[in-house]
């Protein structure tokens, strides 16, 4: 100790190591620079690439729609196969096919929900379900519902017990799309709360679909776990379900707390009203 206190005190070790302190700095900041100019240049090429390929697939998508090529027409061009293995070319086929299918309805939408589905698309959307990554189960529950794939319902039921809260919505609004009220059905045995936000977004969701066929709905009534009931009340009140009024009826005279009660009796007046 006393040796390294005079090797401070006679300041012989300062120039040294400021000397190496900035050539530190200065090899530290040039590799920095260089690795945020590459970054950089990866991004702009990746964007080329992106933006080369959608116009191919743009020409593709064109012909499968309008023209009814089918994918084993597509199979038969090299210039398209040559780049099918591509992640990224796949990626950008699949969210031009997603884009074009919100706007399409009826055999243009089918058409594009058949070419999904023999090119393999649809493989790597159920992919992402497995994911470790919520966000990427996520995307893959959107693609298979925009896709109307109904045969993921199953998975989706499962989803939508998740604790991530974003998954659970979004795994519930897809399975409202592809079944409607047997979409939430299953919540009648949900084990865990669900919170306003959950329960604005699965009301959204009916409204955006529009859910013509309610039966169902009045299940949710009966469930032990009184958030699932509340949902149920608040869904007979947006959408105005008067078909459902004697079940509200039932619920005032059986309800486990004096909050249900009255909120049942608010939603019973309510409806009451738009009947007379």
């Amino acid at each position: 100790m006393i040796q390294l206190w005079k090797l401070y005190e006679n300041g012989k070790w300062v120039e040294p190591f400021l000397i190496v302190s900035i050539c530190l700095f200065v090899g530290v900041s040039v590799v920095l620079y260089l690795l945020i100019i590459e970054s950089r240049n990866r991004k702009i090429k990746r964007e080329k690439l992106r933006a080369e390929y959608r116009t191919k697939i743009e020409k593709l998508m064109f012909s499968v729609v309008f023209q009814n090529v089918s994918f084993l027409e597509v199979e038969e061009n090299r210039e398209y196969m040559a780049l099918w293995d591509v992640y990224l070319f796949r990626k950008v086929m699949t969210e031009s096919i997603l884009d074009l299918h919100k706007n399409y309805e009826g055999i243009y939408a089918q058409k594009l929900e058949q070419f999904y589905k023999e090119s393999g698309l649809i493989n790597t959307s159920f992919k992402k379900l497995k994911s470790l990554k919520w966000e990427i189960k996520c995307k893959g529950i959107t693609e298979l519902a925009e896709m109307n794939v109904v045969e993921a319902f199953d998975k989706m039921i499962a989803l939508s017990k998740a604790r991530n809260k974003a998954l659970k919505i979004i795994a519930i609004n897809a399975c409202i799309k592809l079944a409607g009220t047997k979409g939430i059905v299953h919540l009648t045995t949900h084990p865990h709360p669900i919170d306003d936000w959950t329960q604005l977004n699965i009301i959204a969701a009916f409204k955006k679909h529009d859910i013509g066929d309610t039966k169902g709905v009045e299940l949710l009534l009966e469930s032990q776990n009184t958030t699932v009931v509340t949902l149920g009340l608040k869904l007979i009140k947006e959408l105005r379900l008067t078909q459902k009024l004697k079940y509200v009826e039932q619920l005032i005279n059986r309800a486990p707390n004096a909050s249900l009660k009255y909120e049942a009796q608010s939603v019973l007046q309510m409806l009451s009203v738009i009947t007379i």
